[in-house]
């Protein structure tokens, strides 16, 4: 899988057809097809305070050239400490790409978490969602990580210790729109793959509403005073579809082992070339 992870492309899909009531069993799946993806139908109206399932948001998911660019359009610009911050990362990807020799993503290079919001911005690959009395756990296939939105009513902690996917809580602003608030995420990590970055102010808003049976709809705001001089959208209404329920998502965990690999067989044999 370690091309899987740094190269996001070439991932080898093994699929295992296991009899199991007279139906094939699919292990290991890397998300909807493209056609499949497009040709979901709606289904039935949206159900009430649920969003269980898995969702899988397809190529626009991922972080490629063009999902990059329109992030960039839509980004606010920096302040003085912003572009200070920026000045100081050397991204793979996106406008400000370096020399393969000078990238220092944290999680390209050291293997260190991706984080959050970077998880839902660049990696939102396939994702389970389970839903309990008073949380909402979000299962991402992309490092196999997984986070808890609390919905007891809880307030957001005053000042806390720096976590790499932040403290989140929820709230049902209807029956389909559940909007989830995260602070205290680590500013060691970027905002997506072109080195955004972020401080420890950072606020992020996610808006998840169901618009119908097989839709769910994701729209993510950033809000960091210190880093960018106005609240930006960063997601906007980015559709997500539902998978069958018996899917079983592959693995992609990032590791320092191969994080330094990459850097010896890869960025050591591009040195002094152009990104």
């Amino acid at each position: 899988m370690r091309r899987a992870l740094f190269g996001c492309a070439g991932a080898v899909v093994l699929l295992l057809a296991l009899p199991s009531a007279g139906l094939p069993q699919v292990w290991n799946s890397p998300g909807l097809s493209p056609a499949e993806f497009k040709s979901m139908p709606p289904g039935g109206p949206a159900l009430r305070h649920d969003m269980s399932g898995t969702w899988d948001a397809g190529a626009a998911g991922i972080g490629g050239a063009a999902q990059e660019a329109e992030r960039e359009a839509a980004r606010a610009p920096f302040t003085p400490l912003g572009e200070e911050m920026m000045r100081r990362n050397k991204p793979g990807n996106g406008p400000r790409a370096a020399r393969v020799s000078e990238i220092n993503d944290p999680l390209s290079t050291l293997g260190d978490p991706t984080g959050f919001p970077r998880l839902v911005l660049y990696e939102l690959r396939p994702l389970q969602i389970v839903q309990t009395p008073n949380q909402v756990l979000m299962l991402y296939m992309f490092e196999k990580r997984w986070r808890v939105i609390w919905t007891d009513g809880r307030a957001l902690p005053t000042n806390p210790d720096p976590r790499w996917y932040g403290y989140s809580v929820g709230r049902w602003e209807d029956d389909s729109t559940l909007v989830v608030e995260t602070i205290g995420t680590d500013d060691r990590t970027w905002l997506d793959n072109s080195g955004d970055p972020h401080s420890g102010s950072l606020r992020v808003v996610e808006r998840y509403h169901r618009i119908n049976q097989n839709t769910l709809e994701l729209t993510v705001t950033i809000d960091d005073p210190q880093v960018y001089t106005k609240p930006w959208t960063a997601r906007n209404r980015l559709p997500m579809k539902l998978m069958p329920p018996d899917t079983d998502l592959m693995e992609m965990i990032p590791s320092a082992s191969e994080a330094q690999l990459y850097s010896r067989d890869i960025a050591s044999q591009t040195k002094g070339q152009q990104p």
